[in-house]
């Protein structure tokens, strides 16, 4: 829950820098998905000793949910501060391109970040199986 907390002070602050970034647009893109993560990580971090996970998946569900959260927010901010990203978020980043170098790095962090949210939301989803389902007020 704190990683959500400080995800929306995150925010909140980036909101201040998006007029002065390389491209304001992908600023506010960024501002937006730190927004909702930031909830997405709060409200999971509400229900999370609710999942039916052992210790060890549980913790893997948790730190791939935490690297995927960043990385892609890490590769938006990269791409507003660079003025870069046409070729890995097009309807974003409209037409500000970057050097070969840039494209790559906000490439390949954005693409790393879906397998492993892929498979945290996978645990989460199992995790909330019904079996073995405490009620509600306990």
């Amino acid at each position: 829950m704190q990683i959500g907390i400080a995800l929306l002070l995150f925010s909140s602050f980036e909101g201040f820098a998006i007029p002065c970034l390389a491209a304001p647009r992908l600023g506010l893109s960024a501002h937006t998905l730190s927004g909702l993560q930031g909830v997405l990580l709060l409200a999971l971090g509400l229900t999370w000793s609710r999942l039916n996970l052992g210790v060890v998946m549980s913790r893997l569900a948790f730190w791939l949910l935490i690297y995927s959260a960043l990385a892609i927010l890490a590769a938006y901010v990269m791409a507003s501060v660079w003025g870069a990203g046409n070729e890995t978020m097009p309807l974003a980043a409209g037409a500000f391109h970057g050097s070969a170098f840039q494209e790559a790095a906000i490439k390949a962090v954005g693409y790393s970040s879906a397998p492993p949210g892929l498979v945290s939301f996978v645990l989460i989803l199992w995790g909330l199986r019904l079996t073995g389902a405490r009620p509600a007020d306990s």
